[in-house]
């Protein structure tokens, strides 16, 4: 990926969750991280779809996995995927701990009907 507006590698991510699912107790599939401001946000198979209505409100464009071992980007603005970018501020993932789908407590049982 060359250098691209909507990137900020020396901003830390917001949390190790979801934002918006963290304040209303709610749970989620994967994370995404916002390449420039660091809001993590839950993935378009999560219920809520946070990464990509932070995006519509913000307008930053780029998001970076935030799942350990996955390192890849996507730019809404462009459709484009990025199968590795600019090293961010860590950490880089969520803890490897925590589950997927996660957090630990909040995901019901039925999970994989609810996301169907």
């Amino acid at each position: 990926m060359s250098t691209v507006s909507g990137i900020d590698p020396s901003v830390p991510p917001s949390g190790t969750g979801c934002v918006e699912c963290e304040e209303a107790g709610g749970w989620w599939f994967h994370l995404r991280r916002c390449a420039q401001c660091g809001h993590i946000g839950c993935c378009d198979d999560s219920l809520a779809k946070h990464a990509t209505a932070h995006y519509r409100a913000t307008g930053h464009p780029v998001i970076r996995s935030f799942e350990p071992g996955e390192g890849w980007y996507w730019d809404y603005a462009r459709d484009e995927l990025y199968e590795s970018g600019p090293p961010l501020a860590p950490p880089t993932a969520h803890p490897e701990d925590q589950p997927v789908p996660g957090p630990a407590g909040r995901v019901p049982a039925n999970w994989p009907e609810i996301l169907r």
